[in-house]
């Protein structure tokens, strides 16, 4: 594989009323591919957060839409713009970073802000923290290349940090 420079290929997802916003990194050629956020089919961000709110693992993208309505969840990536080769985030280089302030501006998230995974931790930090003033809060990625969690431990990590920002 060769090294591209891409676009996210996709806009934020939020309503006016979103009380949370969850950022990835940059999208995966799975999520490119559909246009949609973690739409590899072995990302485990769907059914964790599924059972996070106690709610049915959403499948379709019009489901997955209706279940960030109904909960009141933003998505989006912290990296606009950026170099990669094929999906792997060690490969990521030449960031531009996505427009966070003008999705919490638009919305009642305020600082109820979470990263997946430590890549997307490390670009919020050096790119929206020192602009918007607070840091997110790190959620532990649901990729399947973080084998060292079980879909139960992220579910119980992911519950003790988001349920009490709500």
């Amino acid at each position: 594989m060769e090294r591209c420079f891409l676009e996210h290929g996709f806009g934020p997802f939020y309503r006016p009323d979103s009380r949370i916003l969850i950022l990835g990194s940059f999208p995966s050629a799975g999520s490119r591919k559909v246009q949609f956020f973690y739409g590899h089919p072995q990302n485990r961000f769907w059914k964790v957060l599924a059972a996070v709110f106690e709610d049915s693992e959403p499948l379709t993208r019009e489901e997955k839409e209706a279940f960030l309505e109904r909960n009141r969840i933003a998505l989006y990536d912290v990296i606009e713009r950026c170099s990669i080769i094929g999906s792997a985030d060690s490969t990521i280089r030449d960031v531009v970073p996505a427009d966070i302030a003008s999705i919490l501006r638009a919305t009642r998230i305020g600082e109820r802000v979470f990263v997946n995974g430590k890549t997307a931790e490390r670009f919020f930090e050096k790119f929206q923290a020192p602009a918007l003033g607070f840091h997110a809060g790190y959620l532990p990625s649901t990729s399947p290349a973080n084998a060292a969690f079980s879909t139960e431990k992220l579910t119980a990590i992911w519950s003790g940090r988001i349920l009490p920002a709500l």
